[in-house]
């Protein structure tokens, strides 16, 4: 199974925000350029997270966004759940297959979607961000990357 890019972007913004500092805020454009994702996209994740609780979105001077929740509370199952639309692997009905009668199939792919999830729901968000410094230095966005070097 896949994760529609959407719900990747929400993991990582998750992880981002659990990365920072006590009582420091992280702005969209800051998401974007980390990720190199259009900001659109990242309004829609941040503002859909916020709802859900697991950000706090702080508008005007000093504002900006901050995990809404303990990184350990934020289990990341649920995440996943809340943001993407469909789990259902396959759709019988669209267009209709004439093996649904006798089918497994259906029986199988929801079996395997049950152990993705039960993978998913045994890890939060603080189990993502174990190695804290490396990841902060991996984030990291250097001079260089943001201008383009004249040559």
């Amino acid at each position: 199974m896949q994760l529609t890019r959407y719900t990747d972007y929400a993991l990582r913004t998750l992880i981002r925000a659990a990365l920072l500092p006590e009582g420091e805020r992280l702005s969209v454009a800051e998401i974007t350029q980390t990720y190199d994702t259009s900001r659109s996209q990242i309004m829609k994740v941040v503002q859909h997270l916020g709802q859900l609780g697991y950000l706090r979105n702080i508008r005007g001077k000093g504002g900006g966004i901050e995990l809404g929740m303990e990184p350990a509370s934020i289990n990341i199952g649920q995440v996943v759940r809340d943001m993407e639309n469909n789990l259902q692997m396959i759709d019988c009905n669209s267009p209709y297959c004439r093996l649904q009668p006798a089918c497994q199939l259906k029986k199988v792919l929801s079996e395997a979607m049950c152990a993705f999830m039960k993978v998913l729901d045994s890890y939060y968000l603080s189990d993502l961000v174990e190695d804290k410094s490396r990841l902060i230095e991996l984030l990291t966005v250097s001079e260089e990357e943001i201008l383009p070097t004249a040559s």
